[in-house]
């Protein structure tokens, strides 16, 4: 077959992650789905809790907590990779068989929640309290809330926003288009277990330096283009600036604890002229983290609303982007 993913073989891949943008978007994951069935990432979540209960043993040495993590990594990759390949083949053998594929590989996705969990915390300080706002904007960072002000929740939400852009739109989105729903289902797996086991605590810091460390490896690409797709945006958007993303970008992505995160969020605060990073409050420690960006710090709900409107002109740019990506590879098949 010829190329018809994103880099990949599979003819199949690219429509694929297009037509699971779509529906994604049309439909979300219905709450009802959730109660009955739960979600993928929940299914995840179980596994990597079980391996967890039964590989992480705090009395044995930093070596061999590693040695776990990396065979707990191993092994959900191969319960999830395996599960969706032949969930995928099993789908593909039924009529209208990629419908189906891209029903499941949506649920991977996250424009619609993302939008969605943004713009409560917008509608919150428009039309709320404070209060409000912060309990919405909880919901969506894993920071200490409870003592930040207007400006504080607008810069925390923004962040969250331009970080989650690239994990749950662009990274799934990408590594469907690489390898289809085993390649989609895989990178959530990653992902799910970075956020879990991947932070710095005296449980986690051994067990879970394999996932933290193979999830900057499987969000580099995701990042790249994110950041990529902000300025993009920018340039669409009135009042709003693609050259100073572009060199926000460039100049203070490295600035940020994550190799990663710092990519999408210098893009969208040069975009907004705003300052995001900067100190941050959690439940048990305190971050004094580098600011990205020259803008204002007293960012406000107008800023929020901008970098909304931003959003969806990026995740527009990125459903275009994969669209002549398929329709590229349709061509290309039809003349081998």
């Amino acid at each position: 077959e010829s190329v018809g993913g994103i880099g990949s073989g599979d003819v199949m891949a690219a429509p694929l992650a297009l037509l699971s943008m779509l529906v994604e978007l049309a439909v979300g994951y219905p709450a009802w789905l959730v109660r009955r069935a739960g979600h993928p990432v929940t299914w995840m979540g179980h596994l990597i809790s079980w391996l967890d209960t039964r590989l992480n043993d705090p009395a044995r040495e930093s070596a061999a907590r590693r040695r776990a993590g990396r065979i707990a990594l191993v092994l959900l990759l191969l319960v999830v990779g395996a599960s969706a390949f032949l969930l995928e083949a099993a789908l593909l053998l039924l009529p209208f068989g990629l419908l189906f594929v891209a029903l499941a590989a949506s649920m991977l996705i996250a424009q619609r929640s993302l939008y969605g969990h943004v713009a409560a915390v917008a509608d919150a300080l428009e039309t709320s309290s404070l209060e409000d706002a912060r309990t919405a904007v909880s919901q969506i960072v894993g920071r200490d809330t409870t003592q930040l002000d207007e400006a504080g929740v607008v810069r925390a939400a923004i962040e969250s926003l331009a970080e989650n852009f690239s994990d749950g739109v662009v990274s799934p989105v990408f590594w469907l288009g690489l390898a289809g729903l085993t390649g989609g289902a895989a990178y959530k797996a990653i992902n799910t277990a970075d956020s879990m086991i991947g932070h710095r605590s005296p449980r986690y810091e051994d067990f879970g330096r394999a996932a933290a460390k193979f999830d900057d490896v499987v969000n580099l690409p995701g990042s790249r283009l994110s950041g990529l797709l902000l300025v993009g945006a920018a340039a669409l958007t009135q009042d709003a600036s693609a050259k100073r993303a572009w060199n926000t970008m460039r100049r203070d992505a490295a600035k940020h604890a994550s190799p990663n995160a710092g990519t999408p969020e210098a893009a969208i605060a040069g975009a907004l002229d705003v300052a995001l990073g900067g100190p941050r409050a959690y439940a048990d420690s305190h971050t004094d983290g580098a600011w990205l960006g020259d803008g204002r710090r007293d960012a406000t709900p107008s800023d929020l609303r901008a970098a909304l409107r931003l959003y969806v002109r990026a995740d527009g740019l990125l459903i275009a982007l994969v669209a002549v990506v398929a329709a590229l590879g349709a061509t290309l098949s039809a003349t081998v």
